[in-house]
This record gives structure tokens, C-alpha cells and sequence, in this order.
């Protein structure tokens, strides 16, 4: 199982935008350009991706089962709990 040793996570003052975030696994492997994003139901991780000739988007790095996706995602979000909670300037906006 992998272990994830270290979460960045960049805060952002936008409606939907709410972070960007690198996690690097196994203090050996870096995932850069993931982000949390306030959609309909809300928080979630996006994973990075790419934009493709045809203007769709492509996950570069995704989990592949729903297990690895909840593991990372709870993880992630925790780190962005904790991290808004030392920003004294965000308490009391929606993030």
C-alpha cells in the first residue's frame, strides 16, 4: 500500500478554486497539480491533468480504484482543514 508521506497544500481565495496541492508518496514520488474544488455537492480532489486538441481534459495521474481514491481524497482534505484553520483571514469564508 502506498503511504503518503507529505500534503501541500496552496490555499486559494476563489468560488470554486479552493487549493492547489502536491502530495508525495513513499518519501520517494511527487504528485503535483492536484486541486480542491467546491463543486455541487461539496469539496473534492481533482487530480492533475492535461488539456487535450479537442479542449476536453485528461487525469495525467488518477487512482485506480475507488479504495486509492477515498485514501488520498480523506487525506488531502484533512490537510486542507488544518491548513485553513492557521489562516486567521479565512475563518468565516466559505472554502
Amino acid at each position: 500500500m502506498i503511504e503518503i508521506t507529505e500534503v501541500r497544500v496552496s490555499l486559494r481565495n476563489d468560488d470554486k478554486l479552493k487549493a492547489f496541492v502536491s502530495i508525495t508518496l513513499n518519501d520517494s514520488f511527487v504528485v503535483r497539480g492536484l486541486k480542491i474544488i467546491r463543486g455541487n455537492s461539496g469539496l473534492f480532489v481533482a487530480m492533475p491533468s492535461r488539456k487535450r486538441p479537442d479542449g476536453t481534459y485528461q487525469d495525467v495521474a488518477h487512482p485506480i480504484n475507488n479504495e486509492t481514491r477515498k485514501f488520498i481524497e480523506d487525506r488531502i482534505l484533512d490537510e486542507y482543514q488544518r491548513e485553513r484553520a492557521k489562516q486567521p483571514s479565512l475563518i468565516g469564508t466559505v472554502l
